[in-house]
């Protein structure tokens, strides 16, 4: 896609308000936003709830659902089911409820239990059948989907040795990625004995990040990922693996294959790679900023650039960035201001 420098801006479309403290999270509902189905949003908050926003006929979101009365401590991180139909939300209470749609109304169908204390994130598999959750205990666990929506821990990672930010699963295999406030990346795949273990491990020696890594990124191919730290850069990572199901080497290795700097002057907290191959970045800077591969490449190595920087996108902190997996042109945004943005990447007027 051509994204011309200067040429573009974030126009601001909507204001979500409802939550009555920060927004930690925000997720589109995958299998939404096609012909005939409206586009769906799910943000969790301080404020022990989850929102689910629907669009409507006139294009504006209304909260549909506030899923309460089920966490009694911050809601931390949401995530969609492949399919749609079930929505997981981690917790600072040491939990992770899985929702599912019921007409209009969500129902809390299974809880998840064994962290220590604070879940920071929730994650599902391509396939919908595995969940990764990770938290202040510094674990990671992997839980399997049994019949009636009952989860069951197949495996407790560790290896990081202090809190982890973030999980995510490969776009299409089961390769999982974590970061975490030890600075590290850590890759875990399956071995032949239904075991998980720790294959690739990225710090500071390996061109890795110098302070905490907050969250990462794959882009729609699944061949590059991009991580966001405390140390103010994001970096770009490239597998040399063939990311397919039938090869099931994905995982890599990973290279660092470039670090942006200097667009934001405060922690990043939060990254997300379009379908169309924009980076977006939420800062501590209550910034946010866009990147693009560069068409000049003056190296064999890919290199980024910023498409742009949105100053103050909202009073406070931006703790989450996502693109609409259906409309790449259209991103979310949430902040400690307790207030979602809908933007769209558009030509700037004029």
């Amino acid at each position: 896609m051509d994204f011309p420098e200067g040429k573009l801006e974030l126009r601001e479309m909507q204001r979500l308000e409802g939550h009555s403290d920060r927004v930690w999270s925000l997720a589109w509902n995958p299998a939404s936003g096609t012909a005939g189905v409206p586009a769906m949003l799910a943000s969790c908050s301080g404020d022990k709830t989850a929102r689910i926003w629907q669009q409507g006929p006139s294009g504006s979101f209304d909260c549909m659902a506030v899923l309460e009365d089920t966490h009694t401590r911050t809601v931390r991180s949401c995530a969609w089911s492949p399919c749609g139909k079930l929505l997981a939300t981690a917790s600072f209470d040491a939990t992770t409820a899985i929702w599912e749609q019921i007409g209009s109304d969500f129902e809390c169908v299974s809880t998840l239990e064994g962290h220590e204390n604070e879940v920071k994130c929730v994650s599902w598999n391509a396939s919908g059948s595995l969940i990764a959750t990770c938290g202040r205990d510094k674990s990671v666990w992997i839980w399997e989907m049994q019949s009636g929506k009952e989860f069951e821990c197949v495996s407790v990672l560790q290896g990081h040795t202090q809190d982890v930010k973030m999980v995510q699963w490969h776009p299409f295999i089961d390769v999982l990625v974590s970061v975490s406030y030890d600075n590290t990346i850590k890759v875990w795949a399956e071995d032949g004995d239904d075991d998980w273990h720790c294959v690739q491990t990225i710090g500071e020696a390996c061109s890795g990040h110098s302070s905490t890594v907050w969250a990462l990124s794959f882009n729609e191919g699944g061949d590059r990922m991009v991580t966001c730290s405390d140390d103010l850069t994001l970096k770009i990572w490239n597998t040399s693996g063939n990311p397919s199901e039938s090869t099931g080497d994905g995982y890599g290795p990973w290279k660092h294959v470039h670090t942006l700097s200097g667009s934001h002057d405060r922690t990043i907290f939060s990254v997300n790679w379009s379908r169309e191959g924009v980076i977006a970045s939420g800062a501590a800077d209550d910034a946010i900023c866009l990147f693009v591969e560069s068409k000049e490449k003056m190296i064999d190595e890919p290199f980024y650039t910023k498409l742009m920087k949105k100053e103050k996108a909202h009073a406070m902190d931006v703790n989450s960035v996502q693109w609409n997996p259906k409309n790449p042109r259209v991103l979310a945004s949430g902040s400690d201001d307790g207030i979602i943005k809908v933007w769209e990447l558009a030509e700037r007027s004029g």
